[in-house]
């Protein structure tokens, strides 16, 4: 008799062997009868590529499915709602129906689901929760299908989600669940050995559809059989597990519809997109995401297993991590200017729009409000452990909301709101500090005065000071850490420029060529006389050494353009430079202040 982690390994690679075989098979039939996706202007991918892989994922599942894995209703319930979308996605694929007609697909798909009472319980009416189950599978389906914008990421993300679904399966003893997932996590990883970058093979919207329908719906059975049904596990957890197509499609709808177009539309503004925009490869974009992916699978295991006033608090956190970086992501130019143009022309409304996110005073407070609440919620956490249940939890409840109104008075008054988060320095942490210890020292007069102190632990406060004043600086560093970890494109088009000097006026020029890539300069490196800068590096580009060596770098490198970044200069050394510059054909200007030609006589 084998164990049930014995038949979950046999399954996952019996699963994975053949889902290799059938996705071999099916690229090669693809391209024989010319099944191809070609490049498109509003498509990422370059170059002809089989289409039809979702066929594989598909044939694998439903064969192991039935080989290896028992038989249940809601398994076999899952399967024949994910085939009718399988079958709908692959008409697509082959006739492209309307968007309404595969709506109509989908709709038959759960009624399928919702049919055999697989549903969400959410609230206590049974007609309300239908209507949520069918939101979230068509939801999810139609998520999984705009992920699919770049070689690997739907198929890696997807099996990322499914590990995390069967991890829970298997905690809460739910072996044959378990065993299904693993067989669709095979599938998925076997097709993924093709269609990660650089792919040979799509899945297609058969593919799409079908592991989009088949995960949302294989959610529903962590809720079959009486097993938990806590606010957090039906809520939380399954957004969690599925946190990236829901992030990527939420963020793309909500821009596209401010910019004014449609959100069904194909595009290149995806969260994929716009962090090879920052500068990414695109198997670092995709790898990026499902580090992404796996932080929110990691955390929905662990809301599970605590509080459930801990769980909201990470996941609040969390929250707040994404909207950052949503905001960071949206400040990224995916549209051309012109259309940019147009859209503020023709949205009433989106002015307004563009100078509320540019200005962010309210996502700011918003924001500090938030940040208020965690930080003195997990003081608590720190000095007193799980509260929740004891008399203290009483005393947090009615101290909250004075801390909150408290503190935000004080950054209002101190000039916390003054500030914009990309020039955030040393002067800007001194305000900081000044809104938290005001704020401070205004909650504890208040609690003073309302409830003479008395329970209330002086400790707490120390520590919630402290939080609170590593988040407000973390959360205004926010942005100026992500342009480090994810640096602007070093454009390779252009003219190519050396910059010349490598110290602040030399990085400080860098960064306005990365900020304003309309000038059309391609940076190369920099060059300094300083014998001990040679060969350092600075924001990926190396210093070249200047001293009797700079007409060779100029033709070693096809510099066209030499920026000057200072504006003292020694005459003779800048009189040395035109000279190489004259022989070298090499246009020559200042950079210092703004870019400005310099004249060889």
């Amino acid at each position: 008799m084998f164990t049930p982690q014995i038949k979950v390994l046999f399954a996952f690679v019996f699963s994975f062997l053949l889902s290799i075989v059938s996705t071999y098979v099916i690229r090669a039939v693809a391209r024989r009868y010319g099944y191809v996706a070609a490049p498109k202007a509003d498509r990422w991918h370059k170059r002809p590529t089989a289409m039809m892989g979702g066929a594989a994922i598909f044939l694998t599942t439903v064969l192991v499915y039935a080989l290896a894995v028992p038989f249940t209703k809601e398994s076999l319930v899952i399967l024949a709602g994910s085939t009718v979308l399988f079958l709908v996605g692959l008409i697509d694929d082959i006739l492209h129906i309307k968007p309404y007609q595969k709506l109509v697909g989908q709709f038959i798909g759960v009624g399928i689901i919702v049919g055999f009472g697989l549903a969400l319980p959410l609230t206590n009416s049974e007609i309300l929760n239908i209507a949520i189950t069918a939101f979230w599978l068509i939801g999810i389906t139609n998520a999984v299908n705009l992920l699919d914008n770049m070689d690997g990421l739907a198929a890696g993300i997807s099996a990322i989600a499914a590990i995390t679904l069967a991890i829970g399966f298997g905690a809460s003893g739910q072996t044959d669940e378990m065993l299904l997932v693993s067989v669709f996590i095979g599938a998925l990883v076997g097709f993924l050995v093709f269609n990660f970058n650089p792919a040979s093979i799509f899945m297609g919207d058969c593919g799409s559809m079908f592991v989009g329908f088949f995960l949302s719906s294989a959610v529903l059975m962590t809720q079959v059989g009486g097993r938990s049904r806590s606010v957090v596990s039906v809520l939380a957890v399954p957004a969690l597990i599925l946190v990236v197509p829901i992030f990527d499609t939420t963020f793309v709808t909500v821009l596209r519809k401010i910019w004014g177009r449609k959100a069904s539309e194909g595009g290149r503004d995806h969260t994929s997109h716009r962090l090879v925009a920052l500068g990414l490869s695109e198997r670092n974009a995709v790898l990026l995401l499902y580090a992404l992916a796996i932080a929110a699978g990691a955390l929905s295991l662990l809301v599970n297993q605590i509080e459930t006033t801990q769980s909201f608090a990470l996941i609040a956190a969390f929250t707040l991590i994404l909207t950052i970086v949503g905001v960071y992501l949206s400040k990224v130019k995916v549209y051309k200017e012109q259309d940019e143009a147009l859209a503020l022309q023709n949205k009433v409304g989106f002015g307004f729009l563009v100078n509320l996110s540019h200005k962010r005073r309210i996502f700011e407070v918003l924001l500090d409000a938030i940040l208020i609440a965690l930080a003195y919620y997990s003081s608590y956490i720190l000095i007193f452990g799980s509260f929740e249940q004891s008399e203290t939890w009483i005393l947090f409840v009615k101290s909250l909301p004075i801390l909150v109104v408290l503190q935000l008075s004080a950054f209002l008054i101190v000039g916390v709101y003054r500030g914009i988060w990309r020039y955030t320095s040393i002067q800007d942490f001194v305000t900081y500090l000044k809104g938290v210890a005001l704020g401070s020292i205004l909650s504890i007069l208040a609690i003073l005065l309302l409830y003479r102190f008395q329970f209330y632990s002086r400790t707490v406060f120390v520590v919630n000071a402290l939080i609170l004043f590593f988040s407000l600086m973390g959360s205004r560093m926010a942005f100026r850490l992500m342009r480090q970890l994810l640096p602007s494109p070093i454009s390779k088009e252009g003219r190519k420029v050396l910059i010349y000097g490598a110290g602040d006026g030399g990085e400080m020029v860098l960064r306005e060529l990365k900020n304003n890539p309309s000038w059309d300069y391609a940076p190369v490196g920099f060059v300094d006389d300083d014998p001990l800068k040679k060969d350092k590096v600075i924001h990926g580009l190396r210093v070249f050494g200047g001293n009797g060596s700079l007409a060779k770098i100029c033709h070693d490198h096809s510099i066209d353009e030499i920026l000057i970044s200072f504006r003292i200069i020694d005459p003779q050394r800048l009189k040395q430079i035109k000279i190489i510059c004259k022989d070298t054909e090499v246009s020559l200007k200042q950079a210092s202040l703004k870019i400005e030609p310099l004249d060889f006589e």
